[in-house]
């Protein structure tokens, strides 16, 4: 079962047609909008702080989102994916972005739409990434312009992919998973 606590009295608030893996961890001050998806061993902690994800959000397996106490919320737009033990840390991602696996994104930092973050980068704290970027290398500084191309074949197809996923998760009966 997957692990959903209120704390301080504060409870998780997830949108229609949203799947939770039986190992994650949703607490707190998050709300999340329509199809999102949390990944088996994703952890995303509003205790210190607010979380809000817009619709068709994937946090993927093991990654962490998380804030900082009175200074930072996290805020993420609509058809993000955060990639296989990303860390998303009291930051604004704008809608279309993807977070690639392993990346981390701290305090403050601000990434445009239609962006990619590369796996493995570090987006330091304050820094603003443009839109319709991509941002490699620790610490992550812009490579290249996103095409057309890699907007509609990576950051749309990932997102709407791990929406078609989710489903496969949701349509397995009890009977199926007993075996």
């Amino acid at each position: 079962m997957p692990v959903i606590l209120p704390v301080e009295n504060i409870y998780p608030k997830l949108g229609n047609h949203c799947f939770v893996a039986p190992n994650a961890t949703i607490v707190g001050d998050v709300t999340a909008g329509d199809d999102c998806s949390f990944w088996f061993n994703c952890v995303i902690r509003g205790d210190v702080n607010s979380i809000r994800m817009g619709n068709k959000v994937n946090v993927q397996d093991g990654a962490v989102i998380h804030c900082t106490f009175q200074k930072t919320k996290t805020v993420i737009g609509n058809n993000v994916s955060i990639g296989h033990n990303a860390i998303v840390h009291g930051c604004t991602i704008d809608d279309h972005v993807l977070i690639g696996m392993g990346a981390i994104v701290m305090d403050h930092a601000e990434i445009g739409q239609n962006s990619i973050i590369a796996a493995g980068a570090v987006v330091l704290e304050n820094t603003k990434v443009e839109p319709g970027t991509i941002y490699a290398g620790v610490p992550a500084r812009k490579i290249k312009d996103v095409s057309g191309e890699l907007i509609h074949g990576e950051i749309n197809r990932i997102a709407d992919n791990y929406v078609k996923y989710a489903d496969w998760f949701r349509n397995t009966t009890k009977d199926e998973l007993a075996r």
